[in-house]
């Protein structure tokens, strides 16, 4: 997607507004990997760098949805400027390294859209690092399971996105386990429209979702989970620190969620961070419910113009093989 000149213009205010010093806009290079907003990296005259999150509606790549602008919805999409403050002022709170704000931007002064300027970790992720030198990342790892220890021990008696329960208000729902039984009930009828494999398992898929949910009991308070926390939303700052990113998604929820994402996105790595007392329920719950949603997400998502496509077709083939064979296990 080129940047059309005006957004360069508009990012060009922002980028000065923001670091100061007299210091010119010199270059816009476009980041890897925003599938919901536009990641740039504003290079000045000086050789000074940002990174420029912008929610635009010509920078989301997924489908309209019904639902979508629904925030009492904890799965809804992590979209916009309030959501990423709320997570940042949380996680922040609870000293986990996320990148410095440097402008936030939410009149329209510079730019039409919600706009935040943040601080430029131009180093490696933890995905790159440990694949690189596994030794290396070990000590990253460490603080990695520091920070989620922290996020784990803050609890809360609602469950819900950051910005919405911090903001005093309800989700919808009675329970986590609820909304999430809801949500991969709907994958699976998604999934099924488009693909043969899915219709076929259909009714086999809800019934394990519908008994695995049954076997759960209530709970009455959650943790802080970021929500989708693989190996490239953590970069690694230049003193080895865990640094989150991709932030909107933080929620009060089940701690379950976020450490079965954990295992998904980083098999044998996930070792250091396994904590003592999870319940199992909830896992075995989570995890068939998030194969299910990494195989109907990717689908959905194909039905747009996204351009990494054969990585996005690999990700739901791959996790539609997992959900069938946890729909047949015993």
């Amino acid at each position: 997607m080129a940047l059309r000149a005006a957004k360069r213009e508009q990012l060009a205010g922002a980028a000065k507004a923001a670091l100061g010093g007299g210091r010119r806009l010199e270059a816009v290079e476009r980041v890897a990997g925003g599938s919901k907003k536009g990641v740039y990296r504003l290079v000045m005259d000086d050789a000074t760098t940002a990174i420029a999150y912008l929610w635009d509606e010509s920078e989301n790549y997924w489908p309209a949805a019904e639902g979508d602008d629904d925030l009492t919805d904890p799965f809804s999409p992590g979209l916009g400027l309030d959501l990423f403050e709320a997570a940042h002022a949380r996680l922040d709170a609870l000293g986990v390294r996320v990148p410095a704000i440097r402008l936030v931007d939410r009149d329209g002064t510079h730019c039409p859209a919600g706009l935040a300027i943040v601080e430029d970790l131009q180093g490696e992720n933890l995905e790159e690092l440990l694949a690189r030198d596994p030794r290396a990342a070990e000590p990253v790892m460490a603080r990695l399971g520091e920070a989620l220890e922290s996020m784990r021990r803050h609890r809360a008696s609602a469950y819900g996105k950051v910005a919405v329960v911090d903001g005093g208000g309800t989700s919808r729902g009675t329970s986590c386990e609820g909304v999430v039984l809801e949500r991969a009930l709907r994958d699976v009828a998604e999934a099924a429209s488009r693909d043969p494999r899915i219709a076929g398992a259909r009714e086999r898929l809800e019934e394990r979702l519908l008994g695995l949910a049954s076997a759960v009991r209530p709970r009455a308070e959650y943790a802080v989970v970021h929500g989708e926390l693989g190996p490239d939303h953590v970069l690694v700052d230049t003193s080895g620190n865990p640094v989150a990113i991709d932030i909107e998604g933080l929620m009060y929820f089940d701690v379950e969620w976020e450490h079965v994402f954990l295992r998904i996105r980083l098999h044998d790595a996930y070792r250091p961070l396994r904590v003592e007392g999870l319940d199992e329920d909830r896992l075995a719950l989570y995890m068939l419910a998030q194969r299910i949603s990494l195989t109907a997400g990717p689908l959905r998502l194909l039905d747009g113009d996204f351009p990494n496509r054969t990585l996005m077709a690999a990700i739901a083939e791959h996790n539609l093989t997992k959900a069938l064979e946890l729909a047949c296990s015993p």
